[in-house]
């Protein structure tokens, strides 16, 4: 097939990536800080330091790869201050689209976050509409999203500069890692049981979710599709098709943020507050996978 470099390959969703990628018949190049934790799915691993815009050149020239995956980032909000978050997010965004526009690489995908629209602001949070899609304006209240938005808007300013490769980004909603659904923890140290038992967890994302074996389908899908996207610099919401709640959003949302109580009615039965018709309609992607058939 190609050559696929996924940065941040040891992370929770960068495993399943890498492993995807590979049964689909990819040769995939692992790029991590601490790589240690990649799949043997891989065909070759690489520690780096890709906030630093030489490494980044030296790795991508080294490999030559077809298409870019980044996913390498400070992963969750508050877990470093807020200059460093800001600052490796950023940067790294920056080299890595950089490098691969200058060496020519024909596809890049990056990693955002759904964190973007802005949700649990100290101040409130009010939806223009629900179920929130990519046209839905960002409002990013603390650095994590706003890093995560910037890393967006860097990717589109290089893919609005005439750039040969072809871009996107994907908003992946809260990754569940397999082992997570047989009771290890999840990247919030609470487990998807407890998640599901105090709704109060649960709230803080929105409910959202994303099996990690579907977030690699869905790279899968849209390298497959990029060159055939007619705008360049795309976003896409990727999550699951239902919400990891055992009660309607409808009721569930406004209980958390009282000014959701109008615009969650549309939220019918088991829907979730993210939609990922965008990635149906133009890749052909939806998740297999819900917490109802995979929790142990």
């Amino acid at each position: 097939m190609s050559r696929v470099l996924v940065t941040g390959s040891a992370g929770r969703m960068g495993r399943s990536v890498v492993s995807t990628l590979a049964a689909a018949g990819h040769e995939v190049i692992g790029v991590d800080s601490a790589p240690e934790g990649t799949p043997r799915d891989a065909a070759e691993t690489l520690p780096a330091d890709l906030t630093d815009l030489g490494e980044a050149h030296s790795v991508l020239a080294r490999f030559r790869p077809e298409a870019v995956v980044h996913l390498a980032a400070i992963a969750v909000p508050f877990g470093r201050t807020d200059a460093t978050i800001f600052r490796v997010n950023t940067r790294l965004a920056f080299n890595v689209c950089a490098a691969s526009v200058a060496l020519g690489v024909p596809k890049l995908v990056l990693a955002s976050s759904p964190t973007v629209m802005g949700y649990g602001a100290p101040g409130g949070w009010v939806p223009a509409y629900l179920p929130l899609d990519e046209e839905h304006p960002t409002a990013p209240w603390n650095v994590y999203s706003l890093s995560k938005l910037v890393a967006e808007q860097t990717m589109q300013a290089f893919a609005r500069g005439g750039a040969g490769t072809r871009m996107a980004a994907v908003r992946p909603c809260f990754v569940v890692a397999p082992e997570e659904w047989e009771g290890a923890p999840t990247q919030s140290g609470h487990t998807l049981r407890e998640r599901l038992d105090r709704p109060d967890i649960g709230s803080v994302s929105l409910f959202n979710y994303l099996d990690a074996r579907d977030a690699g389908e869905f790279v899968d899908a849209l390298l497959a599709r990029l060159p055939e996207l007619e705008r360049n610099g795309e976003v896409f919401f990727a999550g699951a098709g239902d919400a990891l709640a055992r009660e309607p959003l409808a009721e569930l949302l406004p209980r958390f943020f009282p000014a959701t109580a109008e615009t969650a009615r549309a939220l019918t039965g088991t829907s979730p507050a993210f939609s990922a018709a965008k990635a149906e309609r133009l890749l052909g992607w939806s998740a297999k996978r819900s917490w109802r058939t995979e929790l142990a």
